[in-house]
């Protein structure tokens, strides 16, 4: 991964999945505070410059390939709507878990199926990764949704998984794995 460029994928909508850009600190220190996203993820961007250094580091992750995030963004320019990449990546073992949520405007129109769809293609097909896994707590519905629309299995329940602001969640945990396709 390091030797290439980060890809930009098209989505069937319209939007694409692309690099994020410094100019993007805007829609990821939103995202931050969004109660939203901050209820399902452990992500909390305190202000602009914070969120200018998370997408540094999304950056540099790259380069050290333990990751690929992408903007969920229309194609061809636009502020981020979103975001989703691949977050515990083992180029090694050819595993990786797919992280992803969209602002609020973006919500209810199919994104998070057709970005989820797109970079498992790719991490698929481009990295040669064998399985991919989907986490997401029990009491989210919307996620669950998500991985059996993008075609990931359900495996089970991973007890007491993950804490969240409000406690420990238990998760349900998805896979694609290069076979199912």
């Amino acid at each position: 991964m390091a030797a290439l460029e980060q890809p930009v994928l098209a989505l069937p909508s319209g939007l694409e999945l692309r690099p994020w850009r410094p100019e993007d600190a805007g829609a990821l220190a939103a995202a931050g505070q969004d109660p939203g996203i901050r209820q399902w993820n452990r992500f909390a961007v305190a202000s602009p410059a914070d969120a200018e250094g998370r997408i540094r580091r999304m950056h540099e992750r790259w380069q050290a390939e333990t990751a690929a995030i992408w903007a969920i963004a229309p194609a061809g320019g636009g502020e981020a709507q979103g975001l989703i990449g691949w977050g515990h990546l083992d180029l090694t073992e050819g595993a990786a878990e797919i992280v992803y949520w969209l602002l609020p405007a973006a919500r209810g129109r199919g994104a998070a199926v057709e970005a989820t769809r797109a970079a498992s293609r790719w991490a698929l097909d481009e990295l040669g990764l064998h399985r991919l896994t989907l986490c997401h707590s029990v009491a989210n519905p919307a996620s669950c949704r998500v991985a059996a629309k993008a075609g990931y299995t359900l495996e089970g329940t991973m007890r007491s998984a993950l804490l969240h602001a409000d406690g420990w969640h238990d998760q349900h945990l998805h896979s694609l794995v290069a076979d199912d396709r």
